[in-house]
């Protein structure tokens, strides 16, 4: 981290970060923009990178809110050098951000690279995140790229977290929210969350959003690793394929014979699922009546100032 802090108050070249699906890549690079908030800043980001070069130079003039179509090329980039040096001359840095760095195409990153052209007699006019999958290391390493590295002032990798992070992670989210130690997590249920998450951030809350839904629903006050793995079967069991689909060499004789062993416990779960729902229902009905007398409330508080 200090040391993209440190690319970053550099204010030129290049910044590259990569790491999975979900690591927190832009997150990472929005809490750094925030510790910048006191500056004058004009920064822009794109997500759409899978875009031929000449598209992508009206993308970053469309992202800092230039006119950009029906224009030529040529157009473009003097719109775009005329706005550096405008924001130069008013004391602003401009940063500009691409996700999904790894869609790029060489030619893409080239035209990225030129735009770092734009200097003033001692540094360039614009620094350049650059965010994607580990694979966009291979075109950063590739022989075509040598220009561009040699403008790259930092990178930083994202891996996963461990257990230990991971469990720090969700306290740390749970205490933002106004936690209170209720609902509780055992020790297992936190190994649980890790083993299907691999400690990748997205994954983490996806699992604890639902796993609070169940337990809001169920009014559950402690989470252990049974009720996290049932979470995971839920989740897992909606992108499963029918059967029917997953296994079509199967006879229907042997198929038939297996819904029918399964048929008695099949119905016990139906029921059971039933009750608990039933439940649920009641505890909405609930926290619904709640939040309309507080409505209530409220609008008559309004009311007594008018």
């Amino acid at each position: 981290m200090a040391y993209l802090e440190y690319g970053l108050s550099q204010g030129e070249g290049f910044i590259v970060i990569t790491g999975e699906v979900g690591a927190g890549k832009t997150t990472l690079v929005r809490n750094l923009f925030r510790e910048l908030a006191g500056e004058k800043i004009a920064a822009a980001q794109i997500v759409n990178s899978g875009l031929d070069s000449d598209d992508m130079l009206r993308l970053v003039a469309a992202a800092f809110g230039l006119p950009h179509e029906d224009t030529s090329k040529a157009s473009v980039l003097i719109r775009l050098e005329q706005f550096l040096r405008q924001c130069e001359l008013q004391g602003k840095r401009t940063l500009l951000v691409v996700d999904e760095a790894q869609n790029l195409s060489p030619s893409t990153v080239e035209e990225l690279r030129m735009l770092s052209n734009f200097q003033t007699e001692d540094r360039p006019l614009l620094q350049t995140f650059l965010l994607g999958q580990p694979e966009f290391r291979k075109t950063l390493l590739s022989s075509g790229m040598q220009q561009l590295r040699q403008r790259v002032t930092a990178t930083y990798h994202l891996g996963p977290m461990d257990l230990a992070e991971t469990r720090a992670y969700i306290e740390h989210r749970l205490h933002t929210a106004g936690w209170r130690g209720d609902p509780s997590f055992g020790e297992n249920a936190f190994e649980s969350i890790f083993g299907y998450s691999s400690g990748i951030p997205r994954k983490i809350n996806g699992l604890c959003d639902r796993l609070l839904l169940m337990g809001c629903l169920e009014n559950l006050h402690h989470f252990s690793s049974a009720e996290v793995n049932e979470v995971i079967r839920d989740v897992q069991q909606e992108f499963d394929m029918p059967g029917e689909l997953a296994d079509g060499s199967r006879s229907a004789e042997s198929r038939n014979s297996e819904e029918g062993e399964n048929t008695v416990g099949s119905l016990k779960n139906v029921n059971d699922r039933l009750a608990t729902l039933e439940t649920s229902f009641t505890s909405l009905l609930t926290l619904l009546k709640q939040i309309l007398s507080l409505a209530g409330v409220n609008k008559n508080l309004r009311k007594d100032k008018v």
